[in-house]
């Protein structure tokens, strides 16, 4: 089952930024549930009370051209580790993709604000480090949810932190103020473009996020294949926008 972009982003913006996850044999690897759940409820409170507030307002004053800009300059940023990351998974296909939206949009592009590369019918390669050691033959390991920054599982919180360093953010960039305002700043454009998206979530909504989660990093470290379905979502539900 293929998860829409807009429930992946749902994701990332009700919880932070995500790594990598998978199952096996339909099992969720969730042996620290009980801290994960409070855990879950102190982002869920910071988000309801700070987050979601600060991406109405970005929302309501942000002109939609402006948005799709600043959209797509991060999208712009993370072909650059696509690029890299494609390397260390020896993907040169994926290499030369992302490589080739990174310098075009870079450049024609104007810093990536706007996606020539797209209109180029370069398509991106969507990868990062916690791909890459999946495809290493790391296992994913437990389960975790950590504060601010949401889903995570072993696997993928190392592979976020090397991805933070091998970023244009941390290669380019010296002012760690500066790296965190553009992380702030790309949290709330991801945050305000799913505002409407809450009423996806039905149930448990730490499992429902959290199955949702680990499904659609199953498809992501797989190509878009996914073995097995969760226990907590109805065989009714339609994915499709």
């Amino acid at each position: 089952m293929n998860l829409t972009a807009r429930t992946f982003v749902l994701c990332l913006a009700l919880l932070g930024m995500g790594g990598c996850a998978s199952t096996q044999s339909g099992t969720v690897p969730d042996p620290y549930e009980d801290v994960n759940r409070k855990i879950f409820a102190f982002n869920d409170a910071l988000d309801s009370k700070v987050l979601a507030p600060v991406a109405r307002g970005y929302d309501a004053v942000m002109p939609a051209p402006v948005d799709r800009g600043i959209s797509n300059f991060f999208a712009n940023l993370y072909d650059f580790n696509g690029a890299i990351n494609g390397i260390l998974q020896w993907r040169w296909r994926g290499v030369a993709q992302n490589s080739g939206r990174f310098l075009v949009n870079s450049t024609v592009g104007m810093l990536g604000f706007i996606d020539i590369a797209s209109e180029m019918g370069i398509p991106p390669y969507r990868t990062d480090f916690g791909h890459t050691l999946a495809r290493w033959g790391a296992d994913p390991g437990p389960y975790l949810m950590i504060p601010f920054f949401g889903p995570r599982t072993l696997r993928s919180g190392g592979g976020f932190v090397a991805d933070t360093f091998i970023s244009v953010q941390g290669l380019a960039i010296d002012s760690w103020a500066t790296r965190i305002a553009l992380y702030g700043v790309e949290v709330i454009d991801s945050r305000a473009a799913v505002l409407d998206a809450e009423s996806l979530i039905s149930g448990d909504r730490y499992i429902f996020i959290r199955d949702i989660y680990l499904q659609q990093r199953e498809a992501f470290v797989n190509d878009g294949v996914v073995q097995d379905s969760f226990s907590d979502f109805d065989e009714d539900f339609e994915w499709e926008e």
